[in-house]
């Protein structure tokens, strides 16, 4: 594709999105903007993001983001449970910042392989089957990530970020290619605030270390 074609493609892409995803798009911009903040607004308008995007995801045959969006739906509300839960005689919140542990990390990755084989196995077959615009192993990925980074962010882990910049970057390509190219926009944007989100936790954490 010539620089032409992609601008062209841009453009029209833009023309032809429709109001559930920009409502999505900004409510997707301002849940990470608050999770970088660390304030629990981060789940409420999470919610509304999610639910638009079961939507559209099952809309464009990106049924492997279908179900992160369900899964994000269920943990926003799990995390908005451990976010607010307070210490019940020092009246604190018991979840703070921190970084992943050695064993952690393992953990973690056995979680992403876990759902990366699975989804790509329910994606190859789903494609075959009835979904012929499906692309299993891009899917996969960027759902198998994301389902990651969920389950660390509602544990307030630093590393939750990490799985969130692959998350965007294997996520900007694969919506444009879809044609939800204002979406793909809301990725980059999600990209840039991804990494002002770790550098931001790593220096809340290492605070946390020596309080």
């Amino acid at each position: 594709m010539s620089i032409d074609q992609f601008v062209e493609q841009f453009i029209t892409g833009i023309k032809q999105t429709g109001p559930l995803e920009f409502i999505a798009v900004f409510a997707g911009i301002a849940s990470v903007w608050f999770s970088r903040k660390e304030h629990i607004l981060v789940y409420p308008i999470g919610l509304i993001n999610t639910i638009i995007y079961i939507y559209l995801s099952l809309k464009g045959q990106l049924l492997g983001e279908a179900s992160v969006n369900l899964y994000y739906t269920i943990m926003s509300i799990y995390g908005w449970v451990l976010w607010t839960k307070k210490d019940s005689h020092k009246q604190e919140l018991v979840l703070h910042v921190t970084f992943s542990s050695a064993r952690e990390w393992v953990q973690q990755l056995a979680f992403f392989a876990v759902f990366y084989l699975s989804i790509f196995g329910a994606l190859t077959w789903a494609k075959q089957a009835f979904a012929p615009e499906a692309i299993p192993w891009a899917d996969a990925f960027a759902s198998a990530t994301a389902f990651t980074g969920m389950w660390l962010m509602a544990r307030k882990k630093v590393e939750s970020w990490v799985w969130w910049i692959a998350t965007n970057m294997a996520s900007i390509p694969l919506y444009f290619i879809k044609g939800y190219v204002f979406t793909s926009v809301q990725f980059m944007v999600l990209l840039v605030l991804a990494i002002a989100g770790l550098i931001t936790w790593q220096q809340k954490a290492r605070r946390h270390e020596f309080d």
